[in-house]
């Protein structure tokens, strides 16, 4: 019986799994959304809300505990810096799991798992998507403009 064992294996065995969790918080915190499956987003989840729960700490012994998990020494400083600023007076929840579907090669449900508080850096990047899409559509209609129109050529 599986009784008061908390936590998913993820098929992996402990320090396959403890590493895969330490390189999945640390692009989590760098790029504050990732994609990646239902399960590893749920395990994600626990873990960053410990890591910001150290930023907001802010004490010394906090930031010597985030950089023996987490993988860059920039991560840590933005998350001491940047981040925990954000979350300052949020109790708690300081991260969102989003499903968006299933994997097309073998059906694994997805999720993406972001910070709540994105903030400028989320507005940023759909502003810049927007500008990407307007440009190509506007490329697209000149080259229809350029080609001639011209019918079927018997031969």
């Amino acid at each position: 019986m599986r009784h008061l064992k908390s936590g998913r294996k993820l098929s992996r065995d402990g320090a396959h799994r403890k590493a895969l969790l330490r390189n999945l918080v640390t692009s989590l915190l760098e790029h504050e959304h990732i994609t990646t499956t239902d399960a590893k987003a749920k395990e994600l989840r626990k873990v960053a809300d410990r890591m910001i729960t150290l930023g907001k700490r802010g004490t010394l012994d906090a930031r010597r505990r985030a950089l023996a998990y987490v993988r860059k020494r920039s991560v840590v400083h933005k998350l001491f810096s940047e981040v925990a600023a954000r979350f300052q007076d949020r109790p708690g929840g300081y991260t969102r799991i989003v499903k968006v579907g299933v994997r097309h090669g073998d059906a694994a449900p997805l999720s993406v798992i972001e910070l709540t508080d994105r903030g400028e850096t989320s507005r940023a990047e759909a502003d810049l998507k927007r500008e990407r899409r307007v440009k190509r559509q506007q490329q697209r209609q000149e080259r229809e403009q350029q080609m001639p129109t011209t019918g079927p050529t018997n031969i």
